[in-house]
């Protein structure tokens, strides 16, 4: 049987790369040969032991964000053919439960997931199912299409804003996460966006993709520097760091009857102080965002015809030797996002 390299988890802070079979096909599946995989927040979690957006069981090979060309083709299969340029929706459903059919699909109790909870795109190939591709277009590189499923993501949490045309809006987090919400929250019309982050690099690429102005909260108050700069009002918060003070801080600066989204996964026990009486008086809606239901095609529209910058806010690429220092290394990681690039 011919073989692949791929990274595989086998537990905590252990990450291999080892020669697998590649993996037959059944005939709705196709087989992507990975030309690009993102590194995401969710592999972080997975790697230090803890649960990233659902439980994984090693041995396992992540990876969630990717693209690449097709190989070959089930039996059953329409719509992709061999040589065909894609990217793949991670995530896909019963269609039986009790919330497939409420259409909630992101909340399917029996989800499977790519990079998750099945073998992934740290591998030089992996299979999917068919309805799951999504094509690029011919003058889209791979390593953007890899990045329609966290813009997919985004797109979800924006929906979920509330953000109208004319808002003043605030983004906690420079990541690849804070700044394609930011895009998206000026495609959305926004007026003002602010963005809240301590790395000057980062601050540097907010402004890059359109920031209105940026905040170094370990310099300033974040109420005060928003006074300063004219954003005595902010309709919503977008929280893309996952940490309990600023979780806290955007409920305190949000205006009356403001938003307040919840974006980054968090470790499965953290908690935050939330004050009762402010969600009351102040009339807030806050909300979560999970999984990037029905967004996918929204996302890869938008890198097909360029209306979104992702990749300004990339650190680098690596090959799959290269996964488990990226994941390790925090430094590293502070340059921006990385990209897996499985067959060089």
């Amino acid at each position: 049987m011919p073989t692949m390299k791929s990274a595989v988890f086998h537990g905590k802070h252990d990450i291999r790369v080892e020669e697998r079979e590649i993996p037959a096909l059944e005939p709705d599946e196709a087989l992507i040969k990975v030309m690009a995989c993102g590194v995401c927040g969710s592999d972080l979690h997975i790697y230090e032991g803890e649960q990233g957006s659902t439980a994984t069981v090693p041995p396992l090979i992540q990876g969630h964000e990717f693209s690449g060309v097709v190989t070959e083709i089930g039996s059953a299969v329409k719509g992709v053919k061999v040589g065909d340029r894609v990217c793949v929706d991670p995530a896909y459903i019963c269609g039986e439960c009790y919330y497939c059919a409420s259409g909630r699909m992101s909340h399917c109790e029996n989800m499977k997931a790519y990079g998750t909870n099945v073998d992934g795109a740290f591998s030089q190939y992996c299979k999917v199912k068919s309805h799951l591709i999504y094509h690029i277009a011919d003058d889209v590189s791979f390593i953007e299409g890899a990045m329609a499923e966290p813009l997919a993501c985004c797109i979800n949490g924006a929906d979920r804003s509330n953000i109208k045309t004319g808002s003043n809006v605030v983004i906690y987090g420079g990541g690849m996460i804070g700044l394609l919400m930011l895009q998206l929250a000026k495609l959305q019309g926004a007026s003002r966006v602010a963005l809240v982050e301590p790395v000057e690099e980062k601050r540097e690429l907010a402004m890059k993709v359109g920031a209105s102005f940026v905040i170094n909260p370990m310099e300033e108050k974040v109420k005060e520097a928003l006074d300063r700069n004219g954003m005595e009002h902010v309709d919503v918060v977008v929280e893309c760091c996952g940490i309990r003070s600023t979780s806290e801080e955007a409920i305190d600066i949000v205006d009356r009857q403001g938003t307040v989204v919840l974006f980054a996964v968090t470790a499965v026990d953290a908690a935050m102080n939330l004050k009762t009486y402010t969600l009351f008086q102040k009339e807030l809606t806050v909300r979560g965002s999970y999984c990037s239901p029905y967004t996918m095609g929204r996302a890869v529209e938008l890198i097909n015809s360029h209306r979104i910058d992702v990749t300004t806010m990339l650190g680098g690429t690596e090959p799959l030797e290269g996964l488990a220092e990226v994941l390790s290394n925090p430094k590293k990681r502070a340059k921006g996002k990385f990209v897996i690039l499985p067959n060089g």
